[in-house]
């Protein structure tokens, strides 16, 4: 039985967990910086706490909360912001993706290519917007009657491009208006 090591397969099923869960910390950590950029240091301001409880809803340890709230108050920090992308997909359904980067070129090339390697195209400003609204948590929803229905051989095609497009770092969220 050469080559059945379990110590082998636990050691990389872990890895593969560990990986994701640090991605997941990465975002956390740079949605919080960002929130207490945009409250001038102020840790009890209510994006902070809201971003504060969105990262304990991933379980990120204490460390990293503080961590990030401290680079969130440091004036000559990086210029981390919130951005917004629009696209098409399959079936027409409309993309939001929300981006929390330090460079809006790069992280908007890379979503392009996301979008482009899967065959559909990014959009304007305003293109996918106007379908949606954000509700009391913070999150884009798709307006009453903007839903697109999508056809059983397209689902995991919308799967696969909100996959492909959460595996980038700088993205924080995808919302869409598939029915």
């Amino acid at each position: 039985m050469a080559g059945h090591s379990k110590w082998a397969n636990i050691k990389h099923k872990k890895a593969a967990v560990d990986a994701k869960r640090g991605k997941i910390f990465t975002k956390m950590s740079k949605l919080i910086s960002v929130a207490v950029k945009e409250a001038n240091g102020d840790p009890t301001h209510p994006n902070v706490i809201a971003a504060v409880d969105k990262a304990k809803k991933f379980d990120v340890p204490k460390d990293n909360i503080e961590r990030a709230i401290k680079k969130g108050s440091d004036k000559n920090a990086d210029a981390m912001e919130q951005v917004m992308y629009e696209g098409y997909g399959p079936g027409g359904v409309g993309y939001m993706v929300e981006a929390i980067t330090d460079n809006r070129n790069r992280t908007a090339q890379e979503i392009k290519h996301a979008f482009s390697k899967a065959g559909y195209a990014m959009g304007v400003p305003g293109s996918v917007s106007w379908g949606f609204t954000k509700n009391t948590d913070d999150q884009w929803e798709p307006n009453p009657g903007t839903e697109i229905p999508v056809a059983e051989d397209d689902e995991s095609k919308v799967e696969a491009l909100m996959d492909a497009l959460e595996e980038l770092d700088d993205v924080t969220d995808v919302y869409i208006n598939a029915g």
